[in-house]
C-alpha cells in the first residue's frame, strides 16, 4: 500500500548510492541522463525536496511509462521529462549537477541463486564504452563550470568504468571528488591490461556483493573547473 501511495520507492542500496553522491540541493538545476525507470530520480526529487528543476531524460518510449509513472505515483512537480538520445542532449542547456547512470552490461547484478551469467562479446562491450563515452562527454557539456557531475554502472568492468572516465580526466581536465559513501567500498582500480589510469581515479568506488550485501556497482564524482 505504501508503495501504490507514493510513500516509498523499493530499490537496491547500491542503487542509492549514486543519486546521493550527486549532493543535490533544493532550488539546483539537475539532470538525470539516463533516467528510466526512475528510482534515482525520486531519490533526487526527495534530496531537492522537490523544489528546482529536474530534467529526467530516457530515449526509450517504452521505458518513459514507467518513468512517468512512477513519478507520477511520487507525486513528483519539479521533474521535466525529455525523450533525447543522451548522447544529442541539446548543448545549450545548462545545469548544476548531472547525473550519468549509463547503461552497461550489468555484471554487478549477477548474484544469487537466480543469476544467469552470460559472456559479453569484445564488439557488444565496444558499443557500450562508445555509448556510455558520448553520455558522458554531453553530460560534461551540458555541465555549468564549477557543477558537479556522477558516473555510475551497475557492471565491475574497468572498460565501462576507469577506462571511460580516464579519458574524460585526461581530455577535458576534470577533477575526480570523494564519493560520500557510508557502506564498505573499494577504491577505482589503478591500472587495466597494462593503461595506468590516472591516480585521482582511486577515489571513485566500487561496491561489491562479498563486502556489501546489494548490487555490484561502480561510482565516481566529477567537478568541472570554474
Amino acid at each position: 500500500m505504501c508503495h501504490a501511495l507514493g510513500f516509498v520507492y523499493i530499490q537496491s542500496a547500491s542503487s542509492a548510492v549514486s543519486a546521493r553522491a550527486l549532493g543535490a540541493r533544493p532550488g539546483d538545476r539537475v539532470l538525470d541522463l539516463c533516467a528510466a525507470p526512475g528510482s534515482k530520480t525520486t531519490l533526487l526529487v526527495q534530496e531537492m525536496d522537490d523544489r528546482g528543476l529536474l530534467v529526467a531524460n530516457e530515449p526509450n518510449r517504452r521505458r518513459i511509462k514507467s518513468l512517468a509513472a512512477n513519478l507520477e505515483r511520487m507525486g513528483a512537480a519539479s521533474v521535466l521529462i525529455t525523450a533525447y538520445a543522451g548522447q544529442n542532449f541539446p548543448k545549450r542547456l545548462r545545469f548544476d549537477r548531472v547525473l550519468v547512470d549509463a547503461p552497461c552490461s550489468g555484471e554487478g547484478t549477477w548474484r544469487g541463486p537466480e543469476a544467469k551469467p552470460r559472456r559479453i562479446s569484445e564488439e557488444f562491450r565496444g558499443a557500450l564504452v562508445r555509448q556510455q563515452t558520448g553520455l558522458l562527454q554531453r553530460a560534461w557539456d551540458v555541465l555549468e563550470p564549477g557543477g558537479e557531475l556522477v558516473y555510475s554502472t551497475c557492471t565491475y568492468a574497468p572498460e565501462e568504468n576507469e577506462a571511460v572516465l580516464a579519458d574524460l580526466v585526461e581530455r577535458e581536465g576534470a577533477r575526480v571528488l570523494p564519493v560520500p559513501v557510508d557502506v564498505p567500498a573499494e577504491p577505482g582500480l589503478p591500472e587495466w591490461e597494462g593503461r595506468r589510469f590516472p591516480p585521482e581515479l582511486a577515489r571513485a568506488r566500487r561496491l561489491y556483493p562479498h563486502r556489501f550485501d546489494s548490487e555490484g556497482f561502480f561510482v565516481a564524482r566529477l567537478a568541472k573547473p570554474g
